[in-house]
């Protein structure tokens, strides 16, 4: 499993993500590609159709799967900010 200061330091557009856990339970399960990201957001898009969600980082817990790493889980309030500031503060 990859560290998740590493994560946190790694490009999020195009990782396949799923929210593990989330203060609203609908979108628990919710599994897809990153699309875009923004401070507070997570675009994701669903693979079974294609459609673009947009998930607040705050209240959610994500796993990421990283090629040739595993996965690492990340709690969203870890990675809220924007991401090249992100970037920046993880060092």
């Amino acid at each position: 499993m990859m560290n998740t200061k590493n994560l946190a330091r790694h490009e999020l557009i195009g990782l396949a993500v799923r929210v593990v856990r989330s203060a609203d339970g609908s979108i628990e399960g919710l599994s897809g590609t990153v699309s875009d990201e923004s401070r507070n957001m997570l675009e994701i898009r669903r693979a079974a159709n294609g459609r673009r969600v947009r998930v607040a980082k705050e209240s959610c817990t994500f796993r990421f799967a990283i090629p040739g790493d595993g996965t690492a889980d990340i709690e969203g309030r870890n990675i809220r900010f924007r991401p090249e500031d992100r970037i920046k503060r993880c060092r």
